[in-house]
């Protein structure tokens, strides 16, 4: 089972965050999901409002994430299944690094989960912003 542990002070000392064995398909599919985007759930890890953040997302069979543009590096790690980009299908074990300025949209024909890792929010078209 993934286990995670927050940081928190430890002799005055913050503990990192510890996440383990993300390509157990017990670890993924036991983790506590919220909805993020239609055919998205989202399982944040750390978040900072305007800054950098974490999370796992699984995509259901089908779902899409239209375009959007980065702002600053998001790094993808591909931890199930695979997504399709402008670049090509990119299955399990791949890692994408967009830097800012960058963009793209994204479909899962038959679902993933990936680990999202964003130095900055990303901004989708037609201004809706997301935070990924």
């Amino acid at each position: 089972m993934l286990q995670e542990v927050s940081r928190t002070e430890r002799g005055g000392i913050l503990t990192p965050y510890i996440l383990h064995d993300l390509f157990s398909e017990e670890a993924l599919t036991s983790r506590e999901w919220e909805p993020f985007r239609p055919g998205i759930d989202i399982h944040w890890i750390y978040r900072a409002p305007e800054g950098a953040s974490a999370a796992l997302l699984k995509y259901a069979s089908g779902a899409s994430l239209g375009r959007h543009t980065h702002v600053g590096y998001e790094h993808i790690l591909v931890l199930r299944g695979s997504q399709i980009d402008e670049n090509g299908e990119h299955e399990r074990g791949t890692l994408l690094i967009h830097p800012a300025g960058t963009s793209h949209s994204i479909h899962s024909p038959n679902g993933c989960i990936v680990l999202a890792i964003w130095e900055k929010s990303a901004h989708l078209f037609h201004d809706e912003i997301a935070a990924a």
